[in-house]
């Protein structure tokens, strides 16, 4: 059964759709498999101690790992990883790994030639509508000084300083 939106929620999607967001993927390990998907709702929280917050949707398999394993990692997207982005984005478990370079690092799985890498501790889950907000303490880091993935008008890109006056 399909509920209709209401005026509110097509206002607040659209104005969603023009802030740009960072794009990564989340990943967790289970049975020795790897899985994840691609989120654009994650952000720093805390500097000490270090901790970020990604929101997942309620449904998400990779949601159920972290909530059982109660650790997850963050790739953080570069600027070429458009396909990758796409390919986590879609249902499918395990098979979204297939083709994808990937190690793993802090018993997580870590995809090769992202941007940057953040392995976390589950420090608590929270409801919110539709999502449960993920808020992790980082246990290791690291940044690959590369253009990241933005997500903008429902369009992939990346940032762009502007030029100073």
């Amino acid at each position: 059964m399909h509920i209709p939106s209401s005026p509110v929620q097509e206002a607040f999607k659209d104005v969603m759709a023009h802030v740009a967001t960072p794009v990564a993927v989340v990943t967790a390990m289970d049975g020795g498999l790897p899985f994840g998907t691609t989120v654009s709702a994650f952000t720093s929280l805390s500097m000490t101690p270090p901790m970020v917050l990604v929101s997942l949707d309620k449904g998400s398999e990779t949601l159920e790992l972290i909530t059982a394993s109660r650790k997850f990692g963050l790739n953080v997207l570069a600027s070429n990883q458009h396909g990758t982005a796409l390919k986590f984005a879609k249902k499918g478990g395990v098979g979204k790994f297939h083709g994808v370079q990937w190690d793993l690092d802090h018993d997580l799985p870590r995809i090769a030639g992202a941007a940057g890498w953040i392995a976390c501790h589950v420090d608590q889950l929270v409801e919110g509508g539709d999502h449960v907000v993920v808020l992790g303490h980082v246990v290791a880091a690291e940044n690959h000084y590369s253009d990241p993935l933005t997500y903008h008008r429902r369009v992939f890109g990346t940032h762009s300083a502007l030029e100073s006056v």
